[in-house]
């Protein structure tokens, strides 16, 4: 959850200690877990309203809904099961197994249960598993049987949710009209469909991102309210947990998620003015988040609630809540916001790394033909900074209210592009500029100290950025994502061989060694601590590029051997840290952690094999590629060309500022490194060669206009300088 930076650091120092002391007490974490003293035993009701966003609640269309968010805590829900968009017989499949889960082929609504008694079946519940390979269905629903609970189901979709293995619920009914006695229920599940069935055609989810009107939809909702405040004055005490479960057409958002009942805080929008409702956020430690919760979080609160041990194959957690200020008016505002950020950033993305790597490509192809010429070359030093400001700018628009703005994808480019500028013009303008590494160090030093200082934050900043995450899509909630990984790893390379660079000037190499070995080996642990940065291949790639860089700080050879060698000490360093995370409650646990256990059950394989393709798929990226191949062909060919190609721009930076080289090379190990242990793939190198070569190349250029020192030996092509002559 978002903390202060003092206590990320107190709590990665005693980490390893408290491992040890936490593991036994696996029940007394889940109970924390929940954010509140709940007695075991007590009544939960799941009300799912799939395709429900917060933009739908409204006090004039959904009074029932809007009271009720004044008696809960609320959070946004991301309902990202397999597919990019999730149906609703998915999300309740979801809700069934308590891990992301899909029925594959088409879909639409969960099929109709058969009547059993007062209860129903789940009709070839078992196809499921044997069929679709979906063998953690009816999780949910065996672990209430087998503990003694009593389930009640209304609606197929709430019957497929607590379905137990044999596809059995205790009491069904059709609709809400038809229950008769709530009670009966220790675990009641109603499902909703007004809002969501006008999109589904037959067994398919609409393929449009709005079929509706403005005015349709808000009667849609007003159904759906309607049937909720029919039945909730009837159920008494129970806790009520209501969740949009699903999308409601092709283009995924973030849903509502609230809850009433012993721990959600203390609401005070009941009565005549619910807009003043004060109660808390509804978060998980699953997404390391106070407001956004994941729907195999809904399975574990329900088992929680109801003094149920959750199953292994569960992977979700109990909800937790927070209090906080503000009255419901400003909180659901605040989650309507989130879901604009996140739709925006969604849609900007592709545009956003087009654009980017268009910027790259024309930079170097001008770069070239004007270096040649050693013309422009002030001009060519500052787009060169100005390149490398951009990713960095990405994080630091998110300081900003963009997403409130009328027109949040024009505010955030708007603002990105002016964040940059300001950094260019600080780089260049600065006491620092007439140093060789100055605006290099300005730049590197700005993205390590961002992203550093978001990861000691809760990373509030990477969550809805164009070089980030978002919900929305669900991929990733915390922690340090691949791209991210790869400006991190070579910003700090970068600017601990600036400062090596002096040492070593200074005869102290020694010193200059441990620098670029302390400060990598910090950055690298955040990176790979678990409820910090949470990255797993970033680990195995940060290792090899440390080492390399302080190898040659050390004036050391480095060869093949020595590479593998480095890796593989990433890897068993990785895997250390996530047996550790391993050793802690499941509650507890990151995806590191989980991996350990995959891998001893022997389930491990398909992931590797999804990721493995993921990486390759980004080979054939029109966004990264021309970036990877622009920059890898202007490096080499001004490496071995310098005069007909750079005017001798490197030799002359690494003649100017010998450790430079150093920094270059570990950013590049680590980018081609965690290229190939990334799901994200060319991505990660892209982004280190899109941060390092244009800063190197400004450091070259500056070094060029200092009076054109002598280059280092053995760049042929460059012609001497006449105090060389």
């Amino acid at each position: 959850m978002r903390g202060t930076w003092v206590k990320r650091v107190v709590v990665a120092v005693v980490f390893g200690v408290s491992v040890v002391a936490s593991a036994p007490s696996a029940a007394a974490a889940a109970g924390l877990a929940t954010g509140a003293a709940t007695a075991a035993g007590e009544r939960i009701v799941l009300v799912g309203i799939p395709g429900l966003m917060w933009s739908d609640v409204t006090p004039a269309d959904t009074p029932n809904l809007w009271r009720l968010a004044g008696e809960s805590a609320l959070g946004s829900l991301s309902v990202r099961a397999v597919r990019k968009d999730t149906c609703p017989y998915d999300a309740w499949l979801t809700v069934s197994a308590g891990v992301r889960s899909a029925v594959g082929g088409a879909c639409g609504m969960a099929p109709t249960p058969e009547a059993d008694g007062e209860g129903a079946v789940v009709p070839e519940f078992s196809w499921l598993w044997e069929v679709r390979e979906q063998d953690d269905a009816g999780t949910l629903g065996q672990a209430l049987h087998a503990a003694g609970r009593t389930t009640m189901a209304v609606g197929p979709g709430a019957a497929l949710a607590l379905a137990d293995r044999e596809g059995r619920v205790d009491l069904y009914a059709p609709s809400p009209a038809e229950v008769t006695q709530w009670s009966r229920g220790d675990v009641v599940a109603v499902e909703i469909p007004d809002l969501v069935a006008p999109y589904v055609s037959g067994d398919r989810l609409s393929e449009v991102p709005e079929l509706l009107s403005a005015g349709a939809r808000r009667a849609a909702a007003r159904a759906a309210d309607a049937k909720l405040g029919s039945f909730l004055p009837q159920l008494g005490s129970a806790t009520v947990l209501v969740a949009g479960l699903s999308d409601h057409g092709s283009v995924p958002h973030l849903r509502t998620a609230m809850l009433r009942g012993p721990g959600s805080g203390p609401g005070s929008g009941t009565g005549s003015d619910p807009g003043t409702g004060a109660a808390g956020t509804l978060g998980a430690r699953s997404t390391h988040r106070d407001d956004m919760v994941i729907v195999p979080d809904l399975t574990a609160t329900i088992l929680a609630r109801t003094g149920v041990a959750a199953p292994p194959a569960v992977v979700g957690v109990p909800v937790d809540t927070h209090p906080t200020g503000g009255n419901l008016n400003e909180r659901v505002e605040a989650l309507r916001t989130a879901d604009v950020a996140g739709q925006t950033i969604r849609d900007a993305t592709g545009v956003f790394f087009t654009t980017l790597a268009v910027l790259q490509v024309v930079f170097y192809i001008t770069a070239f033909l004007l270096l040649r010429r050693r013309d422009g070359l002030p001009a060519v030093r500052a787009a060169a900074v100005a390149l490398a400001s951009i990713p960095v700018s990405t994080y630091l628009v998110n300081l900003t209210p963009w997403a409130r703005a009328a027109q949040p994808a024009v505010t955030l480019f708007v603002s990105i592009a002016a964040i940059a500028v300001a950094l260019t013009v600080a780089a260049l303008a600065g006491p620092w500029r007439r140093g060789v590494l100055g605006p290099l160090t300005v730049i590197a030093a700005v993205t390590a100290a961002v992203l550093l200082g978001d990861l000691l934050t809760g990373t509030p900043l990477q969550l809805n950025s164009l070089m980030g995450y978002t919900g929305v899509v669900g991929a990733r909630y915390y922690g340090l994502g691949n791209i991210p990984f790869a400006l991190l790893a070579t910003a700090v390379l970068l600017v601990t061989t600036a400062a090596a660079d002096r040492l070593v000037r200074a005869g102290r190499k020694s010193l200059a060694v441990a620098l670029v070995a302390a400060l990598g080996a910090f950055a690298m642990l955040l990176d790979g601590w678990p409820g910090v940065g949470s990255d797993f291949g970033g680990v195995i790639a940060f290792v090899p590029g440390i080492a390399v860089t302080a190898l040659i700080v050390a004036g050391r050879r480095v060869s093949i051997v020595k590479l593998g060698a480095f890796c593989a000490a990433g890897g068993v360093l990785v895997m250390a840290i996530a047996y550790l995370d391993y050793l802690r409650p499941p509650a507890s646990q990151t995806h590191l952690g989980r991996f350990v256990g995959q891998v001893a059950d022997g389930t491990f394989l398909p992931v590797i094999s999804r990721k493995l393709g993921a990486m390759l798929s980004t080979l054939l990226s029109p966004n990264l590629m021309p970036v990877v191949l622009a920059a890898f062909a202007f490096l080499v060919f001004a490496l071995l060309r310098p005069g007909a190609a750079s005017a001798g721009v490197l030799p002359i930076a690494f003649e100017r500022a010998p450790m430079l080289r150093a920094g270059l090379l570990g950013a590049l190990v680590s980018g081609l490194v965690g290229m190939l242990v990334n799901d994200s793939g060319a991505a990660v190198l892209s982004m280190a060669l899109a941060l390092a070569v244009p800063l190197v190349l400004s450091a070259g250029i500056r070094a060029l206009q200092h009076g054109e020192p002598v280059p280092a030996a053995g760049y042929p092509g460059t012609p001497p300088s006449p105090a060389a002559a």
